[in-house]
């Protein structure tokens, strides 16, 4: 065998990885499709009437309204959905931020300075996931009658706040085990005391798991529904409560719950557009070494 044969490359080799990298991305495209058609599916429906959107199969090129968005919004003499949507939005909010307050310096504990059994302590919070939600309601519910709370968007700020934290402890305690050890005790040489350390020098270089964090607590608090809908009536009735009456006795208004999905979907599509290069950092985070 000759010199030029044993360097020549091989051309089936080489090719193999080209043909299925072009194979995983078309199998990529193909599932985006199918997990986004139902969206455009919704989109669509939202601005057709009524009378089209019943129609089976659906017909795509009926004619296009705004009806669905004006009754939504109460145009029609419906209830407005404003106060549902502040109350998302403020349930949502308070909730996510203090689950950071608490679980950073938590996360901190168990990472950066680890206590005692810290493995038992993690998988302590992860146990009280998986409880179901129903077994605790009406507990919840008794205690929120007995103290004059149902009905209080508190409630459900305190509620939201502790389901979502041992899951966010647990996410950042992987996301802060990344922080190097040398920064933080040059921090602390300097006379940094610890909530000097947690803002000025964790949290700056654990921003986007910490960003991953909060996207993934706001979305959990926003599309709660069982305590929203129990525990709260009309003062705090949150977004997805709200979206469950147009399921009504006389029908169900297609067009119109089309229109309500879309807009109480907004807000959590907005902050993932926002916050997804921090979110793909976040939850890459570690991945790489």
């Amino acid at each position: 065998m000759t010199r030029s044969a044993l360097s020549k490359p091989s051309t089936s080799s080489s090719s193999s990885p080209t043909l299925r990298g072009k194979g995983l991305g078309l199998v990529a495209w193909l599932a985006g499709i199918v997990f986004f058609l139902p969206i455009a599916w919704m989109v669509l429906t939202s601005f057709h009437s009524e009378e089209d959107a019943a129609t089976n199969p659906p017909s795509f090129a009926a004619s296009l309204t705004l009806d669905g968005y004006r009754d939504f919004f109460g145009a029609g003499g419906g209830a407005s959905p404003w106060p549902a949507l502040i109350n998302s939005t403020v349930a949502s909010l308070a909730s996510t931020l203090l689950v950071l307050v608490l679980a950073l310096p938590a996360a901190y504990a168990l990472s950066i300075r680890p206590v005692k059994k810290w493995t038992d302590v993690l998988f302590f919070f992860l146990s009280t996931k998986m409880l179901p939600v129903v077994a605790g309601l009406l507990p919840i519910y008794l205690f929120a009658k007995n103290t004059d709370f149902l009905d209080n968007i508190w409630l459900l700020v305190i509620l939201y706040t502790s389901m979502n934290l041992p899951i966010a402890v647990w996410m950042m305690h992987s996301f802060l085990a990344e922080v190097p050890v040398a920064v933080i005790e040059a921090a602390q040489i300097d006379g940094a005391r610890l909530p000097t350390v947690l803002t000025r020098v964790v949290a700056p270089i654990a921003l986007p798991g910490i960003a991953a964090t909060a996207l993934i607590c706001f979305i959990f608090s926003w599309n709660e529904l069982l305590f929203a809908r129990v525990l709260t009536g009309v003062v705090a009735q949150t977004a997805p409560v709200f979206l469950t009456g147009f399921i009504t006795s006389q029908g169900l208004f297609l067009a119109k719950v089309c229109a309500a999905s879309l807009v109480i979907s907004l807000p959590v599509l907005a902050a993932g557009f926002a916050a997804q290069d921090k979110l793909v950092q976040g939850l890459s985070l570690g991945a790489v070494k």
